[in-house]
């Protein structure tokens, strides 16, 4: 992108925001609020800052900068959120931790490398909304496997039955969520019924073998219906399913791996539907089958998950539903 005026780093926190403009080296905190907001506007003034010519450069935080966005968005202000890791790792090796010296470190990024920073589009309220009630769901899942896990526990360490309290009381929540969990799910297919944009490519995911309704939610929510991820490859690294080569000259030698630095919790989801995949789609089948004979169950099955996120984005991309030619050529 052309060169911004100004790059305002922001170090966004739950309850403030420090920032920090590289071209007036200046810093201030403010709340993370609509009175913050007002004194960072005042403090632009103030220091000659034009924030029709400014971008705003923030790290991905999971929700804590979604004031600050909405106020961009109202103000026509540029921004681009970043991974934090991307950013730790272009500035080598760094001394010292705070949260005005993070938000300078965030603008310095954002002037060193703006040829290669496009500003966002606005946020969709619905994908807001959706990543909310899928993050509550999620909440509730854990909880159950913890209360799960605990019960059974306790039975087998000290021979407690049904009636034990501490039991009783654990099973009561797990009963509880057991029966929020629905409700929260009725809500996400509200909201997707509710948008036609969502309905559309919701309904192309769930025509995919092995793609079922916690996966299709996910990735319509993770890749913002498709606008902020828009090839397969992008995504499936963003995941964690590509292998990268760890070699260099003659003494390192090491074999493919995908790496660790990945949404652990998409992958997670997506090893349900490769196990799908492989039992119900005959093309998968036939793969892992011929795949198994020379390689590890693990590499086979993350190979079928990158698969099945081809075939996303082709359905999406092409707008029709999966077509299993395999099949009828058989």
């Amino acid at each position: 992108m052309e060169k911004a005026r100004f790059t305002i780093g922001v170090d966004v926190s739950r309850n403030t925001l420090d920032v920090y403009c590289t071209e007036v080296n200046k810093h201030i905190r403010i709340s993370n609020d609509a009175e913050g907001f007002k004194t960072f506007n005042s403090f632009c003034r103030q220091h000659h800052i034009d924030l029709k010519e400014a971008i705003v450069v923030l790290e991905y935080t999971g929700g804590y900068e979604y004031r600050l966005l909405q106020y961009c968005i109202s103000k026509g202000i540029a921004y681009v959120r970043l991974p934090g890791l991307a950013i730790k790792r272009s500035l080598g090796i760094t001394r010292g931790k705070n949260d005005r010296i993070d938000a300078a470190r965030i603008a310095q990024y954002g002037d060193e490398k703006y040829k290669q920073l496009t500003p966002e589009k606005p946020l969709n309220t619905s994908i807001l909304k959706l990543k909310e009630l899928l993050n509550l769901r999620k909440k509730l899942v854990r909880e159950n496997a913890g209360y799960k896990a605990s019960i059974k526990e306790r039975m087998h360490m000290y021979g407690a039955d049904k009636k034990d309290f501490i039991v009783k009381m654990l099973s009561q929540k797990l009963k509880a969520n057991e029966r929020r969990i629905p409700v929260i799910e009725q809500q996400i297919n509200a909201l997707i019924q509710s948008d036609a944009l969502l309905l559309k490519n919701f309904l192309l995911l769930k025509s995919i073998r092995g793609i079922g309704n916690v996966n299709a939610w996910m990735t319509i929510a993770y890749t913002e219906n498709f606008s902020s991820f828009t090839n397969a490859r992008s995504y499936a690294v963003y995941v964690g399913v590509i292998p990268f080569d760890y070699s260099s000259g003659t003494s390192l030698r090491g074999k493919k791996r995908v790496s660790k630095i990945a949404n652990k919790e998409l992958k997670q989801e997506l090893n349900q539907a490769a196990k799908s995949a492989v039992q119900w789609d005959r093309e998968m089948r036939d793969y892992a089958t011929r795949k198994l004979q020379s390689k590890s169950y693990g590499i086979v099955l993350n190979n079928v998950k990158f698969k099945l996120i081809l075939r996303m984005f082709a359905v999406v991309k092409r707008g029709e539903n999966y077509v299993d030619n395999y099949m009828q050529a058989a």
